[in-house]
């Protein structure tokens, strides 16, 4: 079965830095579209980071120039860099995995990321 295992959330203060991880596993993680969602309370969740098998990334206009996703294909694992944190950006933040063809698709438990001001 196919797992996916966020890390890295906690408490910063604003303007502060965290780096976000996700572990994959049972998977043949490279082919795999990769994102980062975000939901905060009383929200609907949403979209954050793109970043594709090729390493093509797409942002959320509100995380642009702040935050960076990357990926390492050899240890299964997917990032989310997160600078310049606002109390905005406080969320539980998800990562998503999608098979690009067969929409075969993942969802990790979450980890909460919260920014004091």
């Amino acid at each position: 079965q196919v797992q996916l295992v966020e890390s890295g959330g906690g408490l910063v203060q604003r303007g502060g830095s965290l780096r976000l991880s996700c572990t994959a596993s049972r998977m043949i993680f490279s082919i795999y579209i990769m994102k980062w969602y975000r939901q905060a309370p009383g929200e609907q969740r949403e979209l954050v980071a793109t970043i594709t098998p090729g390493g093509g990334t797409n942002y959320a206009d509100s995380v642009k120039g702040r935050f960076t996703i990357s990926r390492d294909n050899a240890k299964n694992m997917v990032y989310l860099q997160m600078n310049s944190l606002k109390p905005e950006d406080t969320a539980v933040y998800y990562c998503r995995a999608t098979h690009p063809t067969t929409n075969w698709d993942y969802w990790g438990q979450g980890t909460q990321v919260t920014v004091s001001s």
